[in-house]
């Protein structure tokens, strides 16, 4: 049996090295070695894709592989691709770094120097444990472990709070949801989180219930989502915000890892404060958006937003999706202006200023029974389109949604997420 082999190594040093060495394995067959982590978890969705048996048997992890930390990919790798024996190479391979990569999901550890033996013994093992994991996946036995590539995810942050986050955020979602998508709603907004006011929706259960699970399972998962009746999974905030602090960085990458491989699109309210977890979804969504409105202090503050993000290292401004809220042809500042002064892209369909359409589903908490008239509602279905959130984006949605989406922008994750405090003691 052939044993593909893809290497995940960013120095190209260690690349050149492991390759040689991979190469004189008995049947096997190592692939071009991938520079980072978005490479390598592009490559194995691309080839998830077509069908499970395209997938590597291997993949090895090397220490200093980035932007995200080595543990973190693997984990990553997976919750998302079952079938993948992950072997993490590091130069200590002590126990204490051997049980973290265990808990993690790989399959075997190798200390560098590299040795042949070693190398050899861990790649078979871990082939021999993907051979067999696929062999029970193809009975059919595989109705309770996350499979497949994942869907896409996109963040909502404020330039600053009453900007319309949150709003704008379940409004992407709903339409994303009618054109027929399973999507998840995630309030990340951890100390004042309103997607549950909005909704009319009050769940025992809440995101930081997850923060400490290791192992997040499709059922653990399912106790703490609620299954709304408008068609969303809801995955809330805190009611009190002070647990808040139990979602960090890590936990943050987890949880929306492991959403994304259950659902089509996965949506995620970040608030208007930059937190180590929010960060964390913003570095690794596939489209990020930043909502203002059009009047110098909001402008002001999404300049600072995101400048922060880039020194962060978060997002580059050019990657990240302005929305203007609350827009006439009569404001002085125009969105071309606000690209132009925030160097982020300007979404093509402003969200007009019409409060009036809003308050009797504002003061209801029920933002969902919003009428297909509304002129807002309409801009931000035709936003979802814009942005490829929806499941047919040539088309409308459906004879409930007034969008007529436009084309998609897709923009990527670029950079690791820095600590916050590493940026505040910089």
């Amino acid at each position: 049996m052939t044993t593909r082999i893809l290497p995940a190594v960013g120095d190209a040093d260690a690349a050149r090295a492991i390759v040689t060495l991979l190469s004189q394995l008995p049947a096997a067959e190592p692939a071009a070695p991938v520079p980072d982590a978005t490479t390598l978890l592009d490559t194995l969705a691309r080839l998830a894709a077509d069908s499970i048996d395209e997938l590597p048997e291997v993949v090895l992890v090397h220490e200093r592989i980035g932007p995200v930390p080595a543990l973190e990919l693997i984990r990553e790798v997976a919750l998302r691709f079952p079938a993948v024996g992950v072997v993490l190479v590091s130069s200590d391979a002590g126990p204490g770094l051997f049980s973290a990569a265990m808990d993690s999901g790989a399959r075997g550890l190798i200390g560098l120097p590299l040795s042949y033996e070693e190398l050899a013994a861990r790649v078979q093992a871990a082939a021999q444990w993907s051979v067999g994991v696929r062999r029970h996946l193809g009975g059919g036995a595989a109705a309770d472990v996350f499979t497949g590539p994942g869907g896409r995810v996109v963040t909502v942050a404020g330039a600053k709070g009453g900007v319309g986050t949150t709003f704008t955020a379940v409004q992407f979602a709903l339409a994303a949801a009618a054109s027929g998508r399973r999507t998840a709603l995630v309030d990340l907004d951890l100390q004042a989180g309103d997607v549950g006011s909005y909704l009319d929706v009050q769940f025992r259960r809440s995101i930081a219930d997850l923060a400490g699970i290791q192992d997040i399972s499709p059922r653990v998962l399912q106790d703490a989502v609620y299954d709304d009746a408008s068609g969303l999974a809801l995955l809330l905030a805190p009611a009190d915000g002070e647990r808040g602090e139990e979602v960090d960085d890590r936990a943050a990458r987890h949880i929306v890892g492991a959403l994304r491989s259950r659902y089509e699109l996965v949506v995620v309210d970040c608030g208007t404060q930059v937190t180590g977890a929010n960060a964390a979804a913003v570095e690794m969504a596939d489209v990020a958006v930043l909502v203002t409105t059009p009047d110098v202090v909001a402008v002001r503050a999404a300049k600072r937003m995101v400048r922060m993000w880039e020194r962060l290292q978060v997002r580059k401004a050019e990657d990240t999706a302005m929305v203007v809220n609350r827009w006439s042809k009569h404001t002085e500042i125009q969105p071309a202006l606000i690209e132009k002064i925030t160097k982020t892209r300007a979404t093509r369909t402003p969200v007009p200023a019409a409060f009036k359409e809003l308050q009797a589903v504002v003061d209801a908490g029920r933002v969902q029974d919003l009428d297909n008239r509304s002129t807002v509602k309409q801009a931000l279905w035709t936003l979802a389109g814009e942005l490829g959130l929806l499941s047919t984006p040539d088309t409308a949605t459906s004879s409930t949604s007034p969008a007529t989406p436009g084309a998609s922008l897709a923009v990527r994750a670029s950079g690791p997420v820095a600590r916050l405090r590493r940026g505040r003691e910089g």
